[in-house]
């Protein structure tokens, strides 16, 4: 599945096991969200945060 066409060019992302991944390096969704990662109570470092809108492809 080509996902070129759906790229928000807005949301960079390299994760290519995630569904919403295009072939170009952006995220397909119009938006996502970030959260704190469950194995922390707070972030101060990019390691304290998960983007929640991850699904595996």
């Amino acid at each position: 599945m080509d996902l070129n066409n759906n790229a928000n060019t807005s949301i960079g992302c390299t994760v290519n096991e995630c569904r919403h991944h295009t072939n170009n390096d952006y995220c397909s969704l119009n938006h996502i969200n970030v959260v704190t990662s469950s194995n922390s109570s707070h972030a101060d470092t990019i390691q304290c945060t998960d983007c929640a809108s991850f699904e595996k492809k």
